[in-house]
C-alpha cells in the first residue's frame, strides 16, 4: 500500500492549516451556505454544528465500493448533520436529526486510530463538508500517534473551494456524490439552488488535486476521484446532465458508481414523482446514458445493479 499523501506534508504545516480553519469558524464560511455565524463559540445554523464535530458512529464498513472495502472494510466515520436538506435522505436520523455525540480533536483522532487498529484499509470521512476544520485539527494528532491509512473524503459535493484547498495534499481519494445538475431540481429536492454550480466547481478542484482513480497491486483504490450518482425515478434528464459533465469536463476515465439503491425515504413521499423505486427500464437507460456520454470505468459490472432489482 502506498503511503498516504498527508505523510508528505509536515505536521507543522497541517497544524498551521488547522489553526486557520478553526479560526474561520468564528465567522463561518466553511461550506457554501456562508452562514457567517460564530461556531467557535457555539452558535449554530444550517449544519447545526458548533465548535466540535458530532459523530454518529465509526466502524469497518463492508457496504462501500469494492475498491474501498477490500477484505478488511473501509474505516467509516459518520459525521452527524449535513449542509444539505435532501428530501429523500436515506440517513436522515443522522444527517437531519443529528444522532451521535460531540468529539474533541483528540477523540476524533482516537477514532481514526481505532479504525486502523481494526485493520481497515482507509479512513472514510462521511459527510465532512461542514467539519473540515475539525478534521484538520484531529489529523496531526492522529499522525503523531501512528496513523498511516489513506484518507477518503466522502461528500455530497456541496463543498467550498476554500475547504477543499485546505485539504490539498492531504486527501488521497475524493468520493463526491453528484446528485443532479439543474437549479430547479436542486432547489426542490436538496433545498440548495446553487448546488449544481457548487458541485461542478468542487469536483473540478478535487480532480485537479488527485486526478483519475488509481489502484494498488491488490486492487484497492490508492488515489484519485470516484464519483457516485444515485439514479432517481423520473429524473433521467438529471442523470444525462451528470454523465455528460463528467465525460466532457472532468475525464472520460472518471471512475463512477451508478447507484441503484434509491428508495423513497424521509420526505420523498411528499414529492409524487420520486415517491417510488426506479424501474428496471430507468436503470438500464441510466447505464446506457453513462456509456453514451463516453464513461467506461464503473465500480463493478453495471449488470449487477439490474440483477439486484430483478431479484
Amino acid at each position: 500500500m502506498a503511503s498516504p499523501r498527508y505523510l508528505e506534508c509536515s505536521v507543522a504545516e497541517i497544524r498551521q492549516r488547522a489553526g486557520q480553519a478553526v479560526e474561520s469558524l468564528r465567522d463561518c464560511r466553511v461550506c457554501p451556505r456562508d452562514c457567517r455565524i460564530d461556531r467557535l463559540n457555539g452558535e449554530t445554523k444550517v449544519c447545526a454544528t458548533g465548535r466540535w464535530s458530532r459523530v454518529s458512529t465509526w466502524y469497518a464498513h463492508f457496504g462501500e465500493e469494492n475498491c474501498l472495502r477490500g477484505k478488511q472494510g473501509s474505516g467509516t466515520i459518520f459525521f452527524a448533520f449535513c449542509n444539505l436538506k435532501c428530501v429523500f435522505c436515506q440517513n436522515h436520523d443522522t444527517s437531519q436529526a443529528g444522532a451521535g455525540r460531540e468529539l474533541s480533536a483528540e477523540q476524533l483522532a482516537a477514532a481514526m486510530l481505532d479504525l486502523q487498529h481494526q485493520g481497515c484499509h482507509n479512513i472514510n470521512l462521511v459527510t465532512p463538508e461542514h467539519v473540515v476544520p475539525q478534521v484538520l485539527e484531529a489529523l496531526p494528532i492522529a499522525i503523531e500517534r501512528g496513523l498511516t491509512l489513506p484518507l477518503v473524503y466522502n461528500t455530497s459535493g456541496y463543498d467550498s473551494l476554500a475547504s477543499l484547498r485546505a485539504l490539498d495534499g492531504l486527501v488521497d481519494i475524493y468520493m463526491p456524490d453528484l446528485k443532479l445538475l439543474s437549479a430547479r431540481g436542486a432547489l426542490r429536492y436538496l433545498k440548495a439552488k446553487d448546488y449544481p454550480n457548487v458541485a461542478i466547481a468542487a469536483i473540478r478542484e478535487m480532480h485537479r488535486q488527485v486526478g483519475d482513480l488509481e489502484f494498488d497491486s491488490s486492487g484497492l483504490a490508492s488515489s484519485g476521484l470516484l464519483v457516485r450518482h444515485l439514479v432517481m425515478p423520473s429524473l433521467l434528464e438529471e442523470s444525462a446532465r451528470v454523465f455528460d459533465f463528467l465525460a466532457r469536463e472532468i475525464s472520460t476515465a472518471t471512475y463512477i458508481n451508478v447507484m441503484a439503491q434509491y428508495r423513497p425515504e424521509y420526505r420523498a413521499r411528499d414529492f409524487p414523482e420520486i415517491a417510488r423505486r426506479p424501474t428496471l427500464h430507468e436503470l438500464r437507460h441510466a447505464l446506457r446514458l453513462a456509456r453514451e456520454a463516453g464513461l467506461y470505468r464503473f465500480d463493478s459490472h453495471p449488470k449487477r445493479y439490474i440483477d439486484v432489482l430483478a431479484n
